[in-house]
């Protein structure tokens, strides 16, 4: 009987193994999370990122890496405690100065970019899989930002032009409503610091953003004039072929998934104005790796289960 016992101990152990080394036990490794909308540059070169993952950007991101962007959720930095500027340096913000993720720190001017309206409502949607206390702070490139040029901190206003703390997790993603700033144009970068409190880790995501057109208060203004009253002889106006495309409304934060918007204004286009990135779509789940941990595991601890009955009518 004492043998018995010491061999199902035994077996018990080795089950017990595989999950003492998932990744998720560590409390470090449960924070996980990206903007997917406006899409930043590690998940639109991630296998889930449509055709934006085939783009010339990506595809340089992606060698100057040596591997795919397959853990996009996990761009996190420890124990930097609100010390951004000190801990990360000028042209390493893109990759948190983290060896992985060294290709999205290319001084590119073709990174997948979504389209904003200056001055208008956003909503960013920040996609995570398990809900943590913390404060995200949004950043907007100065005027005159050149984007052929490495991201520095010094690019960036010294404060937000958003904050909030402690944002509700809804259906996978965080839902952040802000106003943009008015006076961007061009192309510009959205730069979002995510610092957790309930965990050491701070995450890092760069957006690229085209700010095309009148800013929103501009264009609320021009369609308040009163029209001109036509004269009886006067020939129908003639439909213009480009017409302008109002600001879209903000998605609801009860979306079930996060999906980036389709209309022009939120489109992923280059500076061209061609699409290169389809809509994206993320699931509320931890990244492929911990999935195959996790199935690994409940296979040895399935068949360790179905073992021990034999061993005891032996």
């Amino acid at each position: 009987m004492t043998r018995m016992t010491a061999r199902l101990s035994t077996l018990a152990a080795a089950a017990a193994t595989p999950l003492l080394l998932l990744p998720w036990t560590a409390g470090t490794a449960q924070a996980h999370g990206a903007p997917t909308d406006p899409v930043s540059r590690v998940y639109a070169c991630s296998p889930r990122g449509g055709s934006a993952n085939g783009s010339a950007a990506c595809r340089a991101a992606i060698a100057a890496n040596g591997a795919p962007f397959t853990a996009w959720d996990n761009l996190r930095v420890p124990g930097v405690n609100g010390r951004d500027r000190q801990v990360i340096p000028d042209g390493k913000l893109c990759s948190g100065n983290l060896p992985a993720y060294r290709g999205l720190d290319l001084a590119r001017t073709d990174w997948p970019a979504t389209r904003l309206t200056p001055g208008a409502r956003m909503t960013l949607t920040y996609a995570s899989t398990i809900a943590h206390e913390g404060s995200f702070r949004l950043y907007l490139t100065k005027p005159g930002y050149d984007p052929a040029k490495p991201l520095k901190w010094s690019d960036l206003p010294d404060r937000p032009f958003a904050e909030f703390k402690n944002p509700p997790l809804s259906n996978g993603a965080y839902h952040l409503q802000a106003t943009l700033p008015a006076d961007r144009t061009g192309r510009q970068m959205l730069y979002t610091v995510w610092q957790n409190t309930s965990t050491p880790d701070t995450y890092y995501s760069c957006s690229d953003v085209v700010f095309a057109g009148k800013s929103a208060a501009a264009a609320g203004k021009n369609s308040a004039r009163p029209t001109a009253t036509k004269k009886p002889d006067a020939k129908p106006a003639t439909p213009s072929a480009h017409p302008s495309h109002p600001a879209s409304a903000s998605p609801s934060a009860e979306a079930s998934t996060p999906v980036p918007r389709k209309d022009a204004s939120y489109a992923a286009v280059p500076d061209d104005g061609r699409p290169v990135a389809e809509a994206t779509r993320t699931t509320s789940g931890p990244s492929a790796p911990l999935l195959a941990g996790g199935a690994a595991a409940v296979l040895v601890v399935t068949a360790a289960a179905a073992l021990v009955p034999r061993l005891r009518r032996r």
